[in-house]
């Protein structure tokens, strides 16, 4: 691996290793989310990395839902602020974000943190499940309460686009769909109104950018398959509601492409009527 890969991947993940060794003890926030599973406080509770605080993805993490924004539509700067400071972030904190999900829902608070303005913020490889495995110390019981924070957010720090611009983004880059292939393919659809996907976009499932241990791949594994799927055009991504895709932003990242979301994705393109959808393969 060279240099310019060591620090494409350090600049976005930090090892089980590294956070126990930091000298510098940064603020860890627990995202644990998943589709279908509305119990991440519950999980936290029962078990979490000792002075993590427990983020809710579906109230912190996004605005409330509506079909017009989607499901997850971004927070105001104001708002992920508000949030930041509650858990406890100052202007130099470091931040390492985890879930138990290969990082598929810590990579929005990553997104959020870094859009805000934050840089020093990454992702646990390998999550809740890799902090098990090390052996490390678990807390549980009452969830921890940090002293307030002074961070100021502004928006802005990376791209975001809209539904037009996706409509659009084919002509000149590559619009990547970041959820199951089934779902690309408008096989079924088990949340949004219509299933299928934006025309010209192509298929590229978030779950590909892990191993098998939940890991992300090696840097150069993404950079061979982002390579492939985008060959050098601007890259921007969508998933179902604007969470995986941030995950995809983040190996993107890894392998040193740079790549705009959009965040009202799926949910919102399909409750547009308006807008035309694509089925079967790309």
């Amino acid at each position: 691996m060279s240099d310019n890969d060591d620090r494409s991947r350090s600049d976005v993940l930090t090892t089980v290793e590294e956070l126990r060794a930091a000298a510098t003890v940064p603020v860890v926030l627990d995202v644990r989310w998943a589709l279908g599973d509305p119990n991440g406080r519950r999980h936290y509770l029962a078990g979490h990395i000792p002075g993590a605080v427990y983020v809710d993805l579906d109230t912190e993490l996004a605005e409330p839902p509506s079909p017009a924004a989607g499901r997850h539509p971004l927070p105001s700067p104001s708002d992920l602020q508000a949030a930041a400071r509650r858990w406890g972030i100052r202007a130099a904190s470091p931040v390492v974000v985890y879930d138990a999900v290969g990082g598929t829902s810590a990579a929005r608070a990553w997104w959020l943190l870094r859009w805000g303005g934050l840089r020093d913020v990454r992702i646990l490889d390998g999550g809740w499940t890799a902090w098990q495995a090390s052996g490390a110390a678990v807390a549980s019981g009452e969830e921890v309460v940090r002293e307030a924070g002074d961070v100021t957010l502004r928006g802005g720090g990376l791209p975001v686009i809209d539904g037009d611009a996706a409509a659009a983004w084919p002509t000149r880059g590559v619009l990547l769909d970041a959820r199951a292939a089934e779902r690309f393919r408008g096989e079924l659809e088990p949340v949004d109104p219509r299933a299928g996907h934006i025309p010209g976009a192509r298929s590229a499932p978030t779950t590909a950018n892990l191993a098998e241990d939940g890991r992300f791949r090696s840097t150069e594994e993404l950079r061979t398959r982002f390579s492939e799927l985008a060959a050098d055009r601007p890259v921007a991504v969508y998933c179902g509601s604007g969470v995986t895709a941030a995950h995809q932003v983040a190996a993107l990242a890894v392998a040193g492409i740079d790549a705009a979301l959009y965040p009202g994705s799926w949910s919102q393109w399909s409750n547009d009527p308006d807008r035309p959808v694509a089925t079967g393969p790309e």
